[in-house]
């Protein structure tokens, strides 16, 4: 049997390439539907709403599709995480009320939590909102990628923290366990350039090219060795502001909004995850609402990073008198 000939390709359309009158226009679209949306999405438009396990099984389902920080595996692991010492919260619009468009979850605890995995454990311990004196956000999920343009985060983090302190009156402190998606990859790539202050390289165990190397093994978390040196070069990371911007993105977010770097917590989140993306490690960020306006002023007009005296005893920065 013949095998019939492949028709010749036709030849590719030439590439317009564009002009700068035209480049200049799509700028301009581009502003003009941020504006659009930003108007139709206003905060003050929006409602926000508590999501408890009793919601209809539709809006929970969209909840284990949209969580972009900490996947949920289960209904069991869904309806841990909306238990009586548990917060989710969302923003509706009103034309379209049974889809969220950004989601936080919280636990109810005493004292700051330096671990993920107590925060997810369905078998820890129940405890009484009543009794609790701090609230974590663990977990913000924006669920609608065409907003991205628009920062409904920050307005959430606010009104959240308002409805805390209004239904929670003992709640002492606003804090996160936040992971630092970019921190290994500079990590790594820090170490291998050798761009090392003076004060990381005395904390280094081996040579910058052995850490590199040992980090990027699969057991490196049983190195304690290493834990000077990574939390302190991570203190840097999160510190560092280029062009008006945090180098770590969800950095950037948290102090953008006025938050203030409180503590790096060594093997926080020692899953593969956690591993890939931030050697483990997890930062509480703290919001403080009488400093916030201020913080967030003095973030974006000066690029300061608020910190705790732990974190800049990591950068080796004389304490504030």
């Amino acid at each position: 049997m013949t095998t019939p000939e492949r028709p010749a390709a036709a030849p590719a359309a030439p590439q317009t390439p564009i002009e700068p009158d035209d480049a200049s226009a799509l700028v301009a679209l581009d502003i003009e539907l941020k504006a659009q949306l930003a108007t139709l999405f206003d905060v003050g438009i929006l409602e926000l709403r508590r999501i408890t396990w009793d919601a209809p099984a539709a809006l929970l389902e969209k909840l284990i599709e949209y969580e972009a920080v900490h996947a949920i595996g289960s209904w069991a692991d869904l309806k841990n995480r909306l238990d009586s010492d548990r917060r989710c919260y969302a923003f509706f619009h009103p034309a379209i009320t049974t889809e969220p468009l950004v989601f936080v979850e919280i636990a109810l605890t005493t004292g700051i939590a330096c671990e993920l995995a107590p925060l997810l454990d369905a078998l820890a311990p129940e405890l009484d909102p009543d009794h609790a004196d701090t609230a974590v956000f663990y977990s913000i999920s924006n669920c609608q990628p065409g907003l991205a343009g628009v920062n409904l985060g920050t307005a959430l983090i606010e009104q959240v923290v308002d409805r805390l302190r209004r239904d929670l009156p003992k709640l002492q402190r606003f804090v996160t366990l936040s992971p630092i998606p970019g921190y290994r990859a500079w990590l790594e790539a820090t170490l291998l350039a050798d761009d090392l202050r003076p004060h990381e390289r005395a904390l280094l165990p081996a040579s910058p090219e052995r850490v590199a190397a040992r980090v990027s093994h699969h057991a490196w978390d049983t190195d304690e060795a290493i834990e000077p040196a990574v939390v302190a070069m991570c203190a840097r990371y999160l510190t560092t502001v280029r062009d008006g911007r945090a180098l770590d993105p969800v950095a950037n977010f948290h102090l953008s909004n006025g938050a203030l770097i409180q503590r790096i917590n060594w093997l926080a989140d020692p899953s593969e995850i956690g591993r890939d993306r931030s050697a483990g490690l997890m930062a509480n960020y703290v919001y403080e609402p009488d400093h916030i306006a201020e913080r967030s002023e003095a973030f974006a007009t000066r690029a300061e990073v608020p910190m705790s005296n732990a974190v800049r005893e990591l950068l080796q920065v004389k304490k504030a008198s």
